[in-house]
């Protein structure tokens, strides 16, 4: 595994493969990996000629409150597993690689930015649409791959990429959780023994509002009353979208940690 950090190295790691019309997939983290990292990279390995994984925690997509500073990083142990799991560069950039001196250009999601996680956390996927789209024009991939987990980051990106016409598609994976339900997330490690015994609610809570939809019964509700048992947790939003069809999703905090997660209405 090639590790590269600047735009031109990652442009002369992967011309021969430009060159040769080999497919390029790309896995874009924000890095400390686990195994729903691990997932989509094994994806694009099966699907894919070369596999390129970008770490970057973009400070584009952080509020002025949120956890940029202390957000997990251990490049030493994400190097260890994208080599282990056939990646075939790993580009590491830094923010003045990614947004060099005068970058002012944007990329605003429109409605899909504001609502849900964006009205929790406004500017957020203006952050996330615009360093997506930079990596997209850097690595030229023929696949993106992301995880279900952030169903509302996907339907954005893949908003992004109908819209402004870019050549390449968006594979969605599904959904990693831990043998406890609970879905994984970089911020996990955060979470106190008991907090994370509060967290599992917010899983099984899904589980009950699936239930109820197949049940004819409504999803919502049952979703808000199983977490409604749980006092120790704060609820942000419990809500039904249109992400790759019908998705039931809530975001909830315990303890100041915030976790989201999703099921789809099958």
């Amino acid at each position: 595994m090639k590790l590269v950090r600047t735009v031109a190295e990652v442009e002369a790691s992967l011309l021969p493969a430009w060159q040769d019309g080999r497919a390029i997939g790309l896995v874009a983290t924000m890095g400390a990996f686990h195994a729903g990292h691990r997932a989509l990279m094994q994806a694009a390995r099966a699907a894919d000629e070369v596999v390129v994984v970008s770490l970057f925690v973009n400070p584009a997509q952080f509020g002025p409150t949120e956890d940029l500073v202390r957000y997990p990083r251990d490049e030493a142990s994400d190097a260890e597993m994208a080599a282990a799991a056939g990646v075939d560069i790993l580009f590491v950039p830094s923010v003045d690689e990614m947004y060099p001196p005068g970058f002012d250009t944007w990329i605003d999601p429109g409605q899909l930015g504001t609502e849900l996680e964006g009205a929790v956390r406004p500017g957020h996927f203006r952050g996330v649409a615009t360093v997506c789209a930079r990596l997209f024009g850097m690595v030229r991939p023929q696949r993106a791959y992301f995880g279900r987990k952030d169903a509302q980051q996907v339907a954005v990106i893949k908003q992004v990429v109908r819209d402004l016409a870019l050549p390449l598609a968006i594979a969605v994976c599904a959904t990693v959780r831990d043998p406890d339900g609970l879905a994984l997330s970089s911020r996990n490690a955060y979470l106190s023994a008991d907090e994370r015994r509060v967290a599992l609610a917010l899983p099984r809570a899904l589980e009950a509002g699936l239930s109820a939809h197949r049940a004819g019964e409504d999803p919502e509700a049952a979703l808000r009353a199983h977490l409604a048992a749980e006092p120790r947790l704060v609820v942000d939003y419990v809500a039904t979208r249109d992400f790759d069809g019908p998705t039931l999703a809530a975001a909830i905090r315990v303890g100041g940690k915030r976790l989201i997660d999703n099921v789809q209405l099958d």
